[in-house]
């Protein structure tokens, strides 16, 4: 891998850009079968999460 692929690749996990993808890798292996939030949905409830819980976020 080349180090300017390694650099982006750190900084959209840094960022949270994968979360959505670890959630779907998540859902596929322990929920099979079971509905799961499109790409926009998820992030709405994300977001609405670090509203409700301001601990679970850094700043």
């Amino acid at each position: 891998m080349s180090r300017v692929r390694a650099f982006w690749t750190f900084l959209r996990e840094l960022a949270g850009e994968r979360d959505y993808e670890r959630y779907l890798t998540h859902r596929a292996a322990h929920h099979p079968g079971e509905p799961v939030l499109g790409e926009r949905e998820f992030w709405r409830e994300r977001t609405d999460r670090q509203d409700r819980v301001p601990s679970a976020r850094c700043c």
